[in-house]
């Protein structure tokens, strides 16, 4: 039951935090041009981190005492996330996701944590990926609850440190369309079925 839940707060933090967004697109070019990538990918999992403890253990709390709050949250993330995932089916029909790579020249550590920064705690969607959506479906997992946030935690640790050092050898990737489309339509799939799991 703990591996379980473990296993599917991994998933669902995966699932959320795959999407191409300011954040992921900023660290995404921050390794392809090698700058500073260990501050960044520590600077974004550690935000998450704290924002996925807040949603799991915060909204846990807000529920015990008004549990009809559930139900607006199941159905506030399921709306939310199939609009998201219409979203990224149509970016795929369209073709119009992409990610140019930005000049090479250094800029200072400061100047580039700030960015991070700004990206992670001004980012709205960020609050509903973590705090709303993530502690919305962290109520289904009673007494578990631990182990599924530490499941989307080590998600989103291992995303950004894989995305950041990994950008070097997916700039051929990238530079195709046609892989973006996948990779939208993908996301749509995945989207609709967590919303379908927070309905059902």
């Amino acid at each position: 039951m703990m591996l379980q839940s473990y296993m599917q707060g991994m998933l669902v933090g995966f699932s959320l935090i795959i999407a191409i967004g300011a954040q992921n697109a900023f660290i995404l070019k921050q390794g392809l041009k090698k700058q500073y990538v260990l501050w960044l990918c520590i600077i974004c999992a550690a935000s998450d981190s704290i924002l996925i403890l807040l949603g799991v253990f915060g909204f846990s709390q807000i529920v015990q005492s008004h549990p009809e709050y559930v139900d607006w949250a199941k159905y506030f993330g399921a709306t939310f996330l199939l609009f998201y995932g219409a979203q990224h089916l149509w970016a795929s029909i369209q073709g119009s996701s992409g990610l140019a790579p930005s000049e090479k020249n250094e800029t200072k550590l400061l100047k580039m944590v700030l960015i991070c920064l700004a990206l992670t705690w001004l980012n709205p969607h960020v609050y509903l990926d973590t705090v709303v959506l993530i502690g919305s479906i962290s109520t289904k997992f009673e007494n578990t609850e631990l182990y599924f946030a530490v499941g989307a935690i080590t998600a989103s640790w291992l995303f950004f440190f894989i995305l950041g050092y990994g950008a070097r050898f997916l700039l051929p990737f990238f530079q195709n369309k046609y892989s973006w489309r996948i990779l939208d339509l993908l996301i749509a799939m995945v989207m609709w079925g967590i919303a379908a799991s927070l309905l059902i």
